[in-house]
């Protein structure tokens, strides 16, 4: 599995560092690699792993590639802090090169599938169960419409357009919601909120999504070119 991917990646313009089969074999420097990709049949491994590799290598971005699209899975990968990219290994090979690189400048990156999730829980979901896992937040209805406008996508100036307030405004809300979230970014807030059933029939992906290694955890380091 390490060897195809190495050879994937190698098309791909990437430069392969190293691969190894545990994240204790993997020893790379600030200046050999800028993104290492953690593969795992299991996903609590592949956490696991994510958060050694994090650990000993902070200043690396972090993929992992895992079987099945799981929606659970991905805001636990993310609540972590340790995955700056989460890929289902049923990918195609360029789109691949194109979403790794994406993490490489530091975007936050989920499956496609994530959109069909957004979609169908937009109805099914939030008439009962946003009240019932709201409880306790104490969430205004101003930040609850901007938990809306982060599901969208939108950047602060078009939240402050759209709302009708001041730029700084719009930040004091934000911090507010992640606070009370408990969530370290915005990302991690619109995962939590799809999670448990805010949506919008004409939902966009958050702005930070971008659509674009056998039976143990496998992390492979490479840095495109």
């Amino acid at each position: 599995m390490r060897e195809g991917l190495r050879r994937i990646l190698t098309d791909q313009g990437f430069a392969v560092i190293q691969t190894v089969a545990e994240p204790r074999e993997l020893h790379p420097s600030p200046c050999d690699a800028e993104l290492v990709i953690v593969d795992a049949n299991a996903f609590s491994e592949g956490v696991l792993s994510c958060e050694q590799v994090r650990a000993e290598h902070p200043e690396l971005r972090i993929v992992l590639m895992v079987d099945e699209y799981d929606l659970d899975h991905i805001a636990k990968a993310f609540a972590t802090g340790a995955v700056d990219g989460y890929l289902v290994k049923t990918i195609p090979c360029e789109p691949l090169g194109g979403a790794l690189r994406l993490v490489a400048m530091g975007e936050k990156l989920m499956p496609s599938q994530l959109v069909e999730s957004f979609t169908d829980s937009s109805n099914r979901l939030l008439p009962m169960t946003w009240d019932v896992n709201c409880g306790g937040l104490n969430l205004s209805n101003r930040e609850i419409e901007i938990l809306r406008c982060l599901l969208d996508g939108d950047a602060n100036k078009v939240i402050s357009r759209r709302l009708r307030i001041t730029d700084a405004t719009v930040k004091v809300h934000i911090k507010a919601i992640l606070r009370k979230l408990r969530v370290k970014n915005r990302t991690q807030a619109a995962i939590w909120a799809v999670s448990r059933g805010l949506g919008r029939e004409d939902m966009a992906l958050p702005e930070a999504h971008m659509l674009p290694i056998g039976t143990s955890p496998a992390p492979m380091a490479a840095t495109p070119h």
